[in-house]
C-alpha cells in the first residue's frame, strides 16, 4: 500500500538525517491523516490508495501554483522550497500519463460514450477521471478535452 511506503520514506529520512525530505513527508502524513479523519463522516467509502492519490496530487497541484505565485513574485528561495516538496511528492505518486497517452485515452473515450460536441464534456471528464484519474493531470486534461471538440 501506499500509505506503507509513505511511512517507511519517513523512517529512512529520520534515520538519514534529510530534514528536508522528512518535512515533506511528515506534511503528506498529516493531510493523508485529515483526509481519514473526513472519511469517517463520509457516505460513501474509497479504497485506501485511491485516497493517498488523491491527496498527493491535490499537495502537487497546491506546489505548482505556489511555485508560480513566488516566481512572478521575485522570492526564489520559497519557490525552491516549494520545488523540494514537490519533488518528494511526486516520488509517492504514479508515473503521470504523457501527453500523447492522454490525448488517446481522451478520445477513446469519446469514442466509447458517443460525444460529439462541448455539451458532452461533463460526461467525458467524468469517465477520464474513474479509468484515469490516478495517472492524469486532470486540470490538463480539461484543457484537452476542451480542444479535442
Amino acid at each position: 500500500m501506499l500509505r506503507d511506503t509513505i511511512k517507511q520514506a519517513q523512517i529512512s529520512a529520520m534515520k538519514s538525517g534529510d530534514k528536508e525530505r522528512l518535512a515533506a513527508v511528515r506534511l503528506i502524513l498529516a493531510k493523508v491523516k485529515d483526509r481519514d479523519i473526513e472519511q469517517r463522516t463520509a457516505s460513501k467509502d474509497v479504497p485506501d490508495d485511491e485516497m493517498v492519490i488523491d491527496v498527493l496530487q491535490k499537495m502537487a497541484k497546491q506546489r505548482r501554483e505556489s511555485i508560480e505565485m513566488y516566481e512572478s513574485g521575485g522570492r526564489e528561495e520559497l519557490a525552491e522550497k516549494e520545488r523540494q516538496e514537490l519533488a518528494v511528492i511526486e516520488d509517492f505518486l504514479p508515473q503521470q500519463m504523457t501527453d500523447e497517452e492522454a490525448k488517446a485515452a481522451i478520445e477513446q473515450v469519446k469514442a466509447d460514450l458517443g460525444a460529439g460536441s462541448i455539451k458532452d464534456m461533463g460526461r467525458v471528464m467524468a469517465e477520464l477521471k474513474a479509468r484515469h484519474g490516478a495517472l492524469m493531470d486532470m486540470s490538463k486534461a480539461s484543457t484537452m478535452v476542451k480542444e479535442s471538440f
